[in-house]
């Protein structure tokens, strides 16, 4: 629900990420998603509130979150443009290291390249 205009945003969510020691469940993270959208939200906020749920509770190397979302605010009101749709990403990377000591060979080029099924 957008806590601009009080309609509601609707869309798809993808998320990738490095697992270093530990691997989530994908029920977890569909969790998050839904706690953080329940929330008079702005898109941008829930993009960076889902990566970093998951870059605090998984401690993984790197994580990448992409929220492409339709905005009835911008479909009914002001510009109304039904059909467009918004994109947002978050990359967080973690301090490196993983288990045995080195540095994780992705690059936000690479997780976003896996966002969009293109890695």
């Amino acid at each position: 629900m957008c806590e601009h205009h009080l309609l509601p945003f609707f869309g798809r969510a993808s998320l990738v990420y490095v697992p270093d020691r530990h691997i989530a469940g994908i029920s977890k993270i569909a969790r998050a998603l839904e706690t953080t959208a329940r929330r008079l939200q702005v898109q941008e906020r829930l993009t960076g509130q889902l990566a970093d749920a998951v870059m605090f509770r998984v401690k993984p190397l790197a994580v990448a979150c992409r929220v492409e979302a339709e905005h009835l605010c911008m479909s009914m009101r002001g510009i109304q443009k039904p059909g467009h749709r918004v994109i947002t990403t978050a990359i967080r990377q973690g301090p490196g290291g993983g288990e045995n000591g080195a540095t994780p060979a992705y690059t936000p080029s690479d997780l976003l390249g896996l966002l969009n099924n293109r890695g």
